[in-house]
C-alpha cells in the first residue's frame, strides 16, 4: 500500500490515518527522504501514536531548488476547452522552483495580473536519475517516479496569451502550491494510475473533475519524450497536464476567426474585454480546494486548500 509522508518545518512525517509519526531521518531535501526509505518504512510500523495531522503545519513535501517541468494541453478536455482539434504535438515547459509552496498558503495575485486561472495537475516526483536518452515503459515506470502529489498549475493568462511567455506567467511565487502528501507507490500500484480522479472546486463550485484516463500522453511516454532532451534528477517534479474546466476557453470559432485578421494589440484588447465578464477567474476571497485520488482510496493525495489573496 503506498505511504503518505508529509513535511513540516520541523522535519517529515508519515501520515497513518489521522495520525502523523516522525520519520528519523537527517534527510533535508525530498532527493534526500527518497534515498532513505529505509527511516520511511520505519515510521510507517512504529508503534508510536503520532500526531494528529490536523495539528501540523504542511509545508510542499518537495523540496526547492528543483526542477520543475510541466506539459501542456495534456487531456482532451482541456484540449476541446482550448479549441485544438487533430493531433496535439507533445509540449513541455519549465517553471521557476520558486513558484513552489505549501498546500495550504495562499496563492498571491501579482498586481499586475487581471486574469488568474487555475489548474490541478498529478505531479510525479522523480526517485531516480532520468538521464537524457532515456526510454521509459509501463513496466519500469516505478524505477523511476519515486511518488505522486497534488500540484496546481497556476496561470497569469494576460501575461500568457499576450507575451505566449509560458515561463513568467506561471513561474510568479506561490504559483505551483504542492502537497499535502507525496504518496510513495508500491510497484503494483501504478497499475491504478488511470484510476485517479482530479477534482478542483473554488468556494465550494467543482470547476475539474476527471480521472487520468482523459489524458493524452501517459507518465511513461511523456517521460520517454522529455528524456530525449531533458535529464532529471530524484526529487524533481514533473506536471502532467490538467483537464478542462479552467476559466480560460477559446472564443467561438467565428469569433477566433475574425480576430485573426485583427492586429495584435486590437485582438488581444477585444479578447481581455470579454473576458473581463467571464466570472470563473480567481479574485481574491476565493478559496481554492484540490484533491487527487482513487475512488477506492488505495492511493490519496490529500486535499490542497489555499485562498488567493492580492499584493500589496
Amino acid at each position: 500500500m503506498s505511504t503518505n509522508v508529509l513535511r513540516t518545518a520541523n522535519g517529515w512525517w508519515v501520515v497513518r490515518d489521522a495520525r502523523a509519526v516522525r520519520v528519523d531521518t537527517k534527510a533535508v531535501t525530498t532527493a534526500e527522504l527518497l534515498a532513505d526509505r529505509d527511516a520511511v518504512s520505519e515510521a510507517a510500523v512504529s508503534s508510536d501514536p503520532g500526531t494528529p495531522v490536523a495539528d501540523l503545519v504542511t509545508l510542499s513535501p518537495v523540496t526547492t531548488p528543483c526542477r520543475v517541468v510541466a506539459q501542456m494541453v495534456n487531456y482532451r478536455s482541456h484540449a476541446r476547452d482550448s479549441g485544438f482539434t487533430g493531433d496535439i504535438p507533445p509540449t513541455f515547459f519549465r517553471k521557476a522552483s520558486g513558484s513552489v509552496s505549501g498546500p495550504h498558503d495562499a496563492v498571491v495575485r501579482p498586481s499586475h495580473v487581471k486574469f488568474l486561472d487555475y489548474e490541478v495537475e498529478l505531479g510525479l516526483v522523480m526517485g531516480a536519475p532520468l538521464p537524457v536518452g532515456t526510454v521509459v515503459t509501463e513496466q519500469d515506470l516505478p524505477s523511476y517516479v519515486a511518488g505522486l502529489v497534488v500540484t496546481n498549475d497556476v496561470s497569469a493568462r494576460d501575461v500568457q496569451l499576450t507575451k505566449t511567455q509560458f515561463y513568467e506567467s506561471k513561474s510568479y511565487p506561490t504559483f505551483t502550491p504542492t502537497g499535502p502528501y507525496l504518496a510513495l507507490l508500491e510497484p503494483e500500484e501504478f497499475a491504478h494510475l488511470l484510476d485517479l480522479r482530479l477534482k478542483l472546486s473554488v468556494n465550494g463550485e467543482l470547476r475539474q473533475d476527471r480521472t487520468l484516463a482523459d489524458m493524452i500522453v501517459r507518465p511513461a511516454q511523456a517521460l520517454t519524450l522529455l528524456a530525449r532532451f531533458q535529464a532529471l534528477d530524484p526529487g524533481d517534479l514533473l506536471l502532467t497536464g490538467t483537464p478542462g474546466g479552467t476559466a480560460l476557453k477559446a472564443p467561438p470559432k467565428p469569433v477566433e476567426k475574425i480576430g485573426a485578421l485583427l492586429p495584435p494589440a486590437v485582438k488581444w484588447k477585444a479578447f481581455f474585454k470579454s473576458q473581463a465578464r467571464n466570472p470563473r477567474y480567481l479574485h481574491e476571497g476565493d478559496v481554492i480546494t484540490a484533491t487527487i485520488a482513487t475512488p477506492d482510496g488505495l492511493i490519496d493525495l490529500g486535499e490542497q486548500r489555499m485562498p488567493v489573496t492580492g499584493t500589496n
